[in-house]
């Protein structure tokens, strides 16, 4: 038993990563179910940001540009500082994949 002991914690220390195991961590994100547009990501991020997206859709069109537009082209469409930096924060979280907009909830 004392033996069985010794042999177990040893081979803990020399091993400790099993490389059976599955990873516990990946760096791939689950899939969204919800599909992100630019008005569901507006609305997602709230304080007010939702009001310009009649105007982000005409400019800017796609959701994937409104992931790379810098802010001048936001300034040129008379958005708020305020609301600028907003919209950038949130879409630097999500090109990273910390944030996502919550899927609304559907009301019967």
């Amino acid at each position: 038993m004392a033996w069985r002991q010794i042999l177990f914690s040893t081979r803990a220390i020399l091993e400790p990563y099993s490389t059976t195991g599955s990873a516990k961590f990946s760096t791939k994100s689950n899939p969204y179910l919800v599909k992100v547009g630019i008005p569901e990501f507006l609305n997602g991020i709230g304080n007010g940001v939702e009001s310009h997206v009649s105007k982000l859709e005409s400019e800017i069109g796609d959701f994937q540009k409104l992931l790379v537009t810098r802010t001048l082209k936001l300034k040129k469409l008379g958005i708020p500082c305020k609301h600028r930096k907003l919209i950038l924060k949130y879409t630097h979280k999500y090109r990273l994949g910390l944030w996502r907009p919550r899927a609304q909830a559907v009301k019967s």
